[in-house]
This record gives C-alpha cells, sequence and structure tokens, in this order.
C-alpha cells in the first residue's frame, strides 16, 4: 500500500496551490479519502474529506470556502485544491485512506507534502 503526496512548496499569502495523492496497493474507490495537516508545534487536524464515491464532502471551519478536495477514482488519485491561503496554513500535509474491513477499520497514511505560506 502507498500513498504518496505532491505538489507542496513556497507560496505567497493569497496564493494557490493543489496538492495530489496518488493511491496504490489497495481498492481507492471503496475508501474515504481525507487531507490532514500538522503545523510545528501543533497537533494533526482533519482538514478535508471526501466519501468513496466523492457524493460528499467536510471541510475544517478554517479553510471552508478556500480549499476543495476532489478525487479521480479512475486515476487512484484525491486532490486538495488550496485558493487564498494565509500564513497559518503552512503545515505538513498529510494525505489519508478510511475503510471498512471484516476485522474493522483500516487507515493508510501517506508520508506528507510541506506547504509553506509566506512572502
Amino acid at each position: 500500500v502507498q500513498l504518496v503526496e505532491s505538489g507542496g512548496g513556497l507560496v505567497q499569502p493569497g496564493g494557490s496551490l493543489r496538492l495530489s495523492c496518488a493511491a496504490s496497493g489497495f481498492t481507492f474507490s471503496r475508501y474515504i479519502m481525507n487531507w490532514h495537516r500538522q503545523a510545528p508545534g501543533k497537533e494533526r487536524e482533519l482538514v478535508a474529506q471526501i466519501t468513496s464515491v466523492g457524493s460528499s464532502t467536510n471541510y475544517a471551519d478554517s479553510v471552508k470556502g478556500r480549499f476543495t478536495i476532489s478525487r479521480d477514482n479512475a486515476k487512484n488519485t484525491v486532490y486538495l485544491q488550496m485558493n487564498s491561503l494565509k500564513p497559518e496554513d503552512t503545515a505538513v500535509y498529510y494525505c489519508n485512506a478510511l475503510g471498512t474491513v471484516l476485522t474493522g477499520t483500516i487507515c493508510y497514511w501517506g508520508k506528507g507534502t510541506l506547504v509553506t505560506v509566506s512572502s
């Protein structure tokens, strides 16, 4: 199983970035996909969530209206479009897959991609 994030980098306040997370090794279309982030000295927080078929999304209040999560099940990829970025969005962003198997819930994590918002 692999989740590989990409698209992070340095961006000025007000700018945009699109993160991608390529999945392999499991049935991507059966999993809820999440983006989390962890800023220096802070706990990891859930940023956005999308259901397995993309019919429903949820966002943290801090990013609502600025970030959009989407997925392409044909490409086994989930995206996070981030607009109007603020310095407080600086964090390592992690992709997370959440599914249900016979024995319970299963969870996979990527290694993260760093987003730095600074002038």
